[in-house]
């Protein structure tokens, strides 16, 4: 059985409003593409049967209501669900009606009464995606083309604010299994670059799910498609920073990778900067960690031709802390590995705050933390997304995720 089998998939656009400011046509073409690239067997390979589009006119409240409704009786709990909706959003921040708003094509704005009768609400959203019984859930917000969604007829109406607040996105992710990824935080707007066939976050999403992200065992995981399209986005346009909010235990499948191919292996080209090494290890040098790290990850990193900086080639007759300052800066990235020995360690507790602090200098994330065994780092670790190897049968992912980090640039901080 496909991995995809039991995905279920629904995808809205909306851009020309009956009652609101319109948007961009672009819109439409976004959640078309996404649709076609979705139910596409050379790449993401859901069944077209499982995956419902509306556009425009289609997206009214009871369709959206009915559509929602469809996922909790198609789906169980190891299905995946993938939820994309590109269209105008607003919170209303003060009055009777006040709360979050995703505004289907007939959402009325006449008043505060019309919104909250015509609109899907943040509750009813959230009832409605807690009523998805699915583990593998994932909601795509490209929901702030503009910056206004109109003017009510009614003096009296509330002021409806474009997008979304980030502490709607927290109440949408509680439940095991939920991921939430919008295209913007709530202070900015979602951009379409002059002559761009899709919006700035789409076409990026677009070309992590043809294959832009990792694909290792021929699945793409939703974490390493956010790793890679978030710095796309904030690249092309640095006043654009698309935000994740996940309750996860696993970084879960969410599309094919090319159909289902594994990802070919990718060159060993080193990147065009000026470090001497890819990564520096920073670890425990005894017992079990001192072990793994030189019988089974320094020569599976080698085998991948990366260049690695370790303390058993230290200069002979030079400090070692020396040596571990000058291995931090010359190299692109530190992986910390981490476990109850390890955070016993002075030496590589310095290790790890030197590459935290270097990278805060730098604004650039350089620190890759990887859980050998099981432990409680401290809360500037733990901050950070972990590679946790104490899963035997995640191994061979876990390896070709770090392989491929370690060949990107260090993404900014500001981004």
């Amino acid at each position: 059985m496909s991995i995809m089998e039991s995905a279920h998939a629904l995808v809205v656009g909306i851009a020309n409003y009956q009652k609101i400011n319109r948007l961009p046509e672009t819109v439409l073409k976004d959640a078309q593409d996404i649709h076609n690239l979705i139910i596409s067997p050379q790449h993401c390979g859901y069944s077209p049967d499982n995956v419902q589009l509306l556009l425009d006119g289609q997206a009214t409240q009871a369709s959206l209501r009915q559509a929602l409704a469809d996922l909790v009786q198609r789906s169980d709990q190891d299905s995946t669900v993938f939820i994309y909706v590109s269209s105008h959003g607003g919170s209303v921040e003060f009055g009777p009606h006040a709360g979050e708003y995703l505004l289907p094509v007939d959402a009325d704005f006449t008043s505060g009464a019309s919104l909250a009768q015509t609109a899907v609400s943040g509750g009813q959203f959230t009832e409605a995606l807690r009523a998805i019984p699915a583990r593998k859930l994932v909601v795509i917000f490209d929901c702030c083309h503009s910056g206004g969604i109109g003017q009510p007829k009614d003096a009296e109406a509330p002021t409806v604010k474009a997008g979304l607040p980030d502490n709607y996105y927290d109440v949408l992710k509680q439940g095991q299994g939920r991921v939430i990824l919008a295209s913007s935080r709530n202070t900015e707007q979602s951009y379409v670059l002059p002559g761009a066939a899709n919006s700035l976050f789409t076409q990026h999403l677009l070309d992590g799910l043809r294959g832009g992200a990792i694909g290792p065992g021929g699945v793409i995981r939703i974490l390493d498609l956010f790793s890679y399209l978030q710095p796309k986005v904030t690249s092309d346009f640095s006043s654009q920073h698309p935000i994740l909010k996940a309750e996860i235990e696993e970084n879960f499948p969410i599309a094919l990778f090319l159909g289902g191919k594994s990802a070919t292996p990718l060159p060993t080209v080193p990147l065009p900067d000026s470090y001497e090494y890819d990564v520096f290890v920073s670890y425990q040098a005894k017992g079990a960690d001192k072990s793994w790290v030189r019988k089974t990850l320094l020569p599976y990193l080698e085998t991948e031709g990366l260049r690695v900086c370790i303390d058993t080639r230290f200069p002979l007759g030079v400090p070692v802390i020396t040596s571990m300052e000058r291995g931090i800066q010359q190299s692109r990235y530190t992986l910390v590995i981490l476990s109850p020995d390890y955070l016993e360690s002075g030496f590589s507790e310095f290790e790890s705050l030197l590459s935290q602090h270097l990278g805060l200098e730098q604004s650039k994330s350089r620190l890759i933390p990887l859980i050998r065994e099981t432990c409680n780092p401290r809360l500037g670790i733990r901050i950070l997304f972990m590679l946790d190897m104490t899963d035997e049968e995640e191994f061979e992912t876990n390896m070709d995720r770090l392989v491929y980090q370690l060949r990107q640039s260090p993404v900014s901080r500001n981004g």
